[in-house]
C-alpha cells in the first residue's frame, strides 16, 4: 500500500481531531513503510484465513492502525525513550500491540494469541518487518505467567471474563489500556476497583469507541 495514502488516512488520528491536550504528530517514512508492508501482508493472509472481518485496505488502516496509533500517542509521548514491557492480550492480527511497537521501538512486546493460524501470521509480520524484542505467546492469557508495565486489550470476546485476567498481569503502578465501547466503561470500573481510571478519550472517526487508561494501585502502600 502506498505510504502517502496511509499517511493521509491516519491524519485524523495524528492531528486535527485529537484532544487539545495531545500535540499533533507525524509518522516517519520508516514507520509508514513498516505499516505499508504490514497492510500488504494482512490483506494477502486475510484472503486465506480470517484475520479480520475488514477486507478493504483503506478501512484496515483507519479502523485498526488508526485506533492503535491513537492509543500509542497517549501511552508513549514522542519524547518517550525508556524501555517498557507491554503485553497485548488477544492480539488477533496484531492490534494494538504491533502498531504500538512501530510507534515506539523501545517497547519490549509480548503478543498473546491462542489461535494458531493467527499466531503464524503474527510471527510472519514480526519476521518480515524485522521488529526486535517481540515474542508471541501461543496460548491463553490465563496461562501466561508473566507481568508487564502495560497491558493492552482491544475488541476481545467475553470482556467481563478476560478483564480480571488482564488486571492480574499488570505490575504495581503499571497501566491497563482498553480500547472499548463507551458502554463498557462502567463495567471496567466495577471489574477493576484497584485501578485509578483516567477519563475515557473518544476515538476519532468513531461514534462510540474510547480509549480508557487505568493505573494499578499498590495495595501494600494503601495499608
Amino acid at each position: 500500500m502506498d505510504p502517502s495514502r496511509i499517511a493521509s488516512l491516519l491524519q485524523p488520528f495524528l492531528g486535527s481531531l485529537v484532544p487539545q491536550s495531545v500535540e499533533a504528530a507525524a509518522l516517519t517514512p520508516a514507520q509508514l513503510n513498516h505499516i505499508s508492508s504490514y497492510v500488504d501482508l494482512l490483506v494477502r493472509w486475510n484472503a486465506r484465513i480470517n484475520l479480520t472481518a475488514v477486507r478493504d485496505a483503506d478501512e484496515i488502516v483507519t479502523r485498526h492502525f488508526g485506533e492503535s496509533i491513537f492509543a500509542a500517542r497517549f501511552l508513549f509521548p514522542e519524547t518517550y525513550a525508556e524501555p517498557v514491557t507491554l503485553v497485548d492480550i488477544g492480539s488477533g492480527a496484531g492490534f494494538p500491540g504491533l502498531p504500538m511497537k512501530i510507534w515506539n521501538p523501545n517497547i519490549q512486546l509480548t503478543l498473546i494469541e491462542s489461535n494458531q493460524k493467527k499466531v503464524a501470521f503474527l510471527r510472519e509480520v514480526v519476521r518480515s518487518l524485522g521488529l526486535p524484542d517481540v515474542s508471541v505467546f501461543a496460548g491463553r492469557a490465563e496461562d501466561y505467567s508473566g507481568t508487564a508495565e502495560l497491558i493492552t486489550l482491544r475488541a476481545v470476546e467475553q470482556f467481563k471474563n478476560i478483564l480480571p485476567v488482564a488486571t492480574r498481569l499488570v505490575r504495581a503502578h503499571g497501566r491497563l489500556a482498553l480500547l472499548i465501547g463507551s458502554s463498557q466503561v462502567s463495567s471496567a470500573h466495577d471489574l477493576a476497583p484497584d485501578f485509578i481510571w483516567d477519563s475515557p478519550v473518544p476515538i476519532p472517526l468513531s461514534s462510540s469507541r474510547v480509549l480508557l487508561i487505568g493505573t494499578k494501585q499498590d495495595k501494600n502502600q494503601e495499608k
